[in-house]
């Protein structure tokens, strides 16, 4: 509840904007409301209304928005918007600077601010970002942590709150925002009513098993593009930095370096990045054991895999065979 009545919930309107994410947060919460009204809470917990600078708004698909000025809320959510293929999401900005100022003018007057999907790019543009924590779809996650160095791009995580700014990863992570509203303000109990009602996975915790590499963006020609296809050409041999940095005729410290430069990470990190993509292949695809997978990607010690594996994925690998396991599939 807000400090007076419900909580008021703005949802942000733009050109272009999915606007199964404007409504699917409305719905949601609306629905979340019935439940806890029914569950003898308040009323009315949540007021939502769809706002925007502009007198009229055309979503994605061309589908018309009705809209009202901006108001005062508790919460301004900002949902995503259809990237081109293949193009930076960060193009259809210039656009989009009327939203970004309104989005800026709310954080101002210290209205928590939340980003669905790659509406994340439009509080980067209104500096939120900046030292924060923060998500977004994994396609763009990389895209994101290129134009707004200053935060820190978490690609694995569905939702992810810090100071007073919330952003989301993918389409349906709005469920899973609006999910930990819910139980925000009217209980565990709510939302999880809430969420068997709709039919949504409430107890998901990572976006990374839902990763395809193949829709990545492949490595170019640079150093630390040579340095990754080396290590994926080698997830079985035992890591070892020197020997790394001498394929590469350069110093451990150089190789560190230039890598960070151009990543802001470490050769093992991605390493690892990629025997757990692999065995989430393997899992997934064949009838391989477990045991057999994790020695085929380096790894000598069953725990040790299971742990990394639980760590990236937030399962562990048996319970994620179960869920992603394809019938039929070949080695």
């Amino acid at each position: 509840m807000g400090p007076t009545g419900p909580l008021r919930v703005g949802v942000l309107a733009y050109p272009g904007c999915f606007a199964s994410e404007v409504f699917g947060v409305v719905d949601l919460l609306t629905m979340g409301s019935h439940v806890t009204r029914a569950g003898g809470g308040p009323s009315t917990p949540f007021e939502t209304v769809v706002v925007s600078p502009r007198r009229r708004v055309t979503a994605s698909g061309g589908v018309a928005l009705g809209v009202v000025p901006p108001r005062d809320v508790d919460v301004l959510v900002v949902p995503g918007f259809e990237p081109a293929p293949g193009k930076d999401p960060a193009l259809a900005l210039d656009a989009l600077r009327p939203e970004i100022e309104a989005i800026r003018a709310h954080a101002d007057r210290g209205i928590a601010v939340v980003s669905i999907c790659v509406g994340a790019f439009l509080l980067g543009e209104a500096g939120l970002l900046a030292g924060r924590r923060a998500t977004t779809a994994w396609l763009f996650a990389g895209q994101l942590a290129r134009r707004y160095p200053d935060a820190d791009i978490t690609a694995q995580e569905l939702v992810v709150s810090d100071g007073g700014v919330t952003t989301t990863a993918a389409f349906s992570a709005m469920y899973d925002f609006v999910l930990n509203l819910i139980q925000h303000h009217c209980g565990r109990t709510a939302a999880r009513r809430t969420a068997r009602i709709a039919l949504i996975d409430d107890a998901r915790i990572s976006q990374a098993p839902y990763v395809d590499d193949e829709l990545l963006p492949t490595p170019g020609d640079g150093f630390c593009a040579q340095v990754q296809r080396f290590l994926d050409q080698h997830l079985q041999d035992r890591y070892h930095l020197p020997t790394l940095a001498e394929h590469f005729h350069v110093s451990t410290r150089t190789l560190l370096r230039r890598y960070k430069h151009e990543t802001g990470e470490s050769p093992l990190v991605h390493l690892q990045r990629a025997r757990m993509r692999r065995a989430q292949h393997l899992l997934e695809s064949t009838d391989r054991t477990v045991r057999q997978i994790h020695l085929e990607i380096g790894y000598r010690d069953h725990g040790t895999f299971a742990t990394l594996f639980t760590r990236h994925f937030g399962v562990r690998p048996t319970d994620y065979r179960a869920g992603f396991h394809r019938e039929q599939a070949s080695p």
